[in-house]
C-alpha cells in the first residue's frame, strides 16, 4: 500500500471513530429507531434517483441492508441511548470481526484457521471482563445491545461478501434503500408515531436541534459515503488482510474523542478489556504464514566421457 492510500485508510478511521461523537449529539435530539431511519432515509432518496442499481441478487442486497444497516445500527442507537458510553461503543463494537469469522464457519463452511480461533477466544474474553465489570454497576443491558449491533454487522459482512458486486460503493448506497421502512415502523411502535417527527420539525429552532442535525449530516455525508467509498475503494485495490486492520484505529479515534468532546472517562478495566478485543482482533486478521519453497536444484550436467 502506498503513502496516500495510507493517509486514505488512516483518514477513514479518523471519521468512522469522530461519527460516534455526530451520533451522540444526534441521539440528544431525535428517539433512536426514529434517527436510525433518518440517518438512511437520507441517502436512500437520491440514491433510488441518481445511482443505478447494484448487479447483485436482491437477497443479498437486501440482507446487507437488514444486517449492516438495520440491526446493527438499530441496536448500537438503542444501547447509547441506554447509557453505553460513546468511547466503550467503539471498542466493543469491534467484537464484528470475531463474529464475521464464526458466522462465515458455520454459515458458509469457511475454513477457520487456528490463530483465527486464538484471535476469537482472546477477544472473547476481552468481552467477558467489559461484560463482568459492567454488571457489577447494573449496566449490563447496553454492552448486550452493542454486541447485538455487532452481530448485525457480520451478518451483513457475509451479505456483502456473497453478493460479489462489481461495484461495491454502488452496493453500499443501495444498501441505504433497505434500513428507513423498518426502522420508521419500529418507531412508530415503540417511540410513537409522532414523536420522532415532533423531534425534527423541533430542530430548526434550538441549538440542540442544530447540533444533531450536523451529527446527522456528519453521520450520513461523511462517515457512510464518503468514509465508505473510500474504504470500498481501498478494498478492491488491496488484499483485505491490508487494509483491515486500519479499522483498529476506530476504537482508538472514539475513545479519544469521547475523552476530549464529551467527558467520559474509561475505567482502565474496561479500557484494558477493550485492548484485549483488539489484539484478538487483530490476531484474527493477521494473513496465514506462507510457507517458503525450497529452491529445486538441477543436476549439473555429467562431463563427457572420452570415447
Amino acid at each position: 500500500m502506498n503513502a496516500r492510500d495510507r493517509l486514505l485508510a488512516v483518514f477513514v478511521a479518523v471519521l468512522w471513530g469522530i461519527n460516534f461523537i455526530a451520533i451522540d449529539f444526534s441521539l440528544r435530539q431525535f428517539p433512536p429507531m426514529f434517527f436510525a431511519g433518518l440517518r438512511f432515509a437520507v441517502i436512500a432518496v437520491p440514491t433510488l434517483l441518481l445511482v443505478p442499481r447494484p448487479a447483485v441478487r436482491w437477497r443479498w442486497l437486501l440482507g446487507y441492508g437488514l444486517g449492516f444497516g438495520t440491526l446493527q445500527f438499530a441496536f448500537l442507537f438503542l444501547a447509547l441511548d441506554a447509557g453505553m458510553p460513546t468511547g466503550l461503543a467503539s471498542l466493543v463494537l469491534q467484537a464484528s470481526a470475531p463474529f464475521t469469522v464464526l458466522l462465515g464457519g458455520v454459515l458458509l463452511g469457511e475454513k477457520i484457521r487456528a490463530r483465527q480461533a486464538v484471535g476469537i477466544v482472546v477477544a472473547v474474553l476481552g468481552m467477558v471482563v467489559i461484560g463482568w465489570h459492567r454488571s457489577q454497576a447494573a449496566a449490563l443491558l447496553p454492552v448486550v445491545l452493542t454486541l447485538c449491533g455487532a452481530l448485525g454487522w457480520a451478518f451483513g459482512n457475509l451479505c456483502s461478501r456473497q453478493a460479489k458486486a462489481p461495484h461495491p460503493l454502488r452496493l453500499t448506497l443501495w444498501m441505504s434503500i433497505v434500513p428507513p421502512l423498518p426502522m420508521f415502523a419500529l418507531s412508530a411502535l415503540v417511540e410513537g408515531p409522532s414523536l420522532g417527527w415532533r423531534a425534527l420539525v423541533g430542530s430548526v429552532t434550538s441549538a440542540t436541534g442544530w447540533a444533531a442535525l450536523g451529527g446527522l449530516a456528519f453521520t450520513a455525508a461523511l462517515a457512510t459515503v464518503l468514509g465508505s467509498g473510500i474504504w470500498t475503494t481501498l478494498m478492491a485495490r488491496y488484499p483485505a488482510s491490508t487494509v483491515a486492520p486500519f479499522s483498529l484505529l476506530v476504537p482508538i479515534v472514539g475513545v479519544s474523542s469521547a475523552w476530549l468532546i464529551l467527558g467520559e472517562r474509561p475505567h482502565p478495566i474496561e479500557l484494558l478489556a477493550g485492548l484485549i478485543v483488539i489484539a484478538g482482533v487483530l490476531l484474527g486478521s493477521l494473513p496465514p504464514r506462507s510457507t517458503p519453497r525450497r529452491p529445486t536444484t538441477t543436476p549439473e550436467p555429467e562431463p563427457a566421457r572420452p570415447a
